[in-house]
């Protein structure tokens, strides 16, 4: 029996020389756009060993190679359970080879099952309500485990359109303040929050891995303090996904309570902001005072 241990694969002598890895990283992320190559395979094709290439490609992309294909597979199934096609078609579409691994683990990034998912979200329960805030109107939205969803605005109706739009054909319910006992003391909680008070909000936070490193980082800044998006990145192990954490800083659909607004650009100007930069800076200036 062979008992050598496992060694990557040596790339070949004739591969381009490439000191940055730029090139190197670019032709990977191609190679996993293309298909489902291993690590030693893309190790070879792109003359790094596998150990550099995995370290590289994150601190770039802020993900592993295996994470990138992860959500690459997620992205395939979301847009294919969209269109209407049948869930297995969809699941080996996208390039899952069984079935049940899927629904093991898709289950915390979808927020529910494919089936329930390619149907708009049937069966899921959502309630929401309105409440007023220092900031004005808030939508409070919430799953069974926590909020989902904390929209920021003036139009009430395009508030609505914008949760429902995800959900399309999820049982969401509209519930006045006051009149639902799970609901009514997470409104009170949200309004606490965004008057910049300590309070207790459970979230459900629902995105993709990388996502859900960045909104719990997120949550991790003190109150008063800000980090660049490059700063936060170096935290997280990706100095190079400053680009990525802002995405998912400007895809973070909780207000105030995943605090995005405390990530701002590296030369103190503020960035961008989902609920507009007026209020990223109401709320920066009153932390800080």
């Amino acid at each position: 029996m062979n008992t050598m241990p496992h060694r990557s694969p040596r790339p070949p002598a004739d591969a381009p020389r490439d000191p940055s890895g730029r090139d190197a990283l670019a032709r990977a992320r191609d190679l996993l756009d293309a298909g489902e190559p291993t690590l030693n395979e893309l190790a070879l094709q792109t003359g790094l060993s596998a150990s550099h290439l995995q370290r590289r490609f994150r601190a770039r992309y802020g993900l592993s190679p295996a994470e990138y294909l992860a959500q690459k597979k997620l992205g395939a199934l979301k847009s294919a359970l969209r269109e209407g096609r049948d869930v297995t078609t969809a699941l080996y579409d996208a390039g899952y080879g069984s079935p049940s691994r899927v629904y093991e683990q898709s289950s915390a990034k979808l927020g529910m099952t494919p089936a329930t998912y390619r149907a708009g979200g049937r069966g899921v329960q959502i309630r929401w309500g309105m409440v007023e805030t220092v900031l004005g109107k808030a939508l409070v939205a919430t799953t069974e485990r926590g909020i989902c969803a904390i929209e920021l605005g003036d139009d009430e109706t395009g508030l609505e359109q914008r949760l429902r739009a995800e959900f399309p054909r999820a049982q969401v319910e509209r519930v006045e303040a006051g009149s639902d006992e799970f609901l009514a003391p997470r409104l009170r909680a949200v309004a606490d929050r965004l008057a910049g008070l300590e309070s207790d909000v459970p979230v459900d936070l629902i995105g993709t891995s990388f996502q859900q490193r960045v909104w719990q980082a997120l949550m991790k800044i003190p109150v008063g303090d800000t980090v660049s998006y490059a700063g936060l990145a170096e935290q997280l192990g990706a100095p190079r996904a400053a680009r990525a954490v802002a995405s998912a800083c400007a895809h973070n659909r909780i207000a105030v309570v995943v605090p995005c607004h405390r990530v701002i650009r590296v030369d103190g100007s503020l960035g961008g902001y989902r609920w507009g930069l007026p209020r990223k800076q109401q709320l920066l200036e009153r932390e800080r005072g």
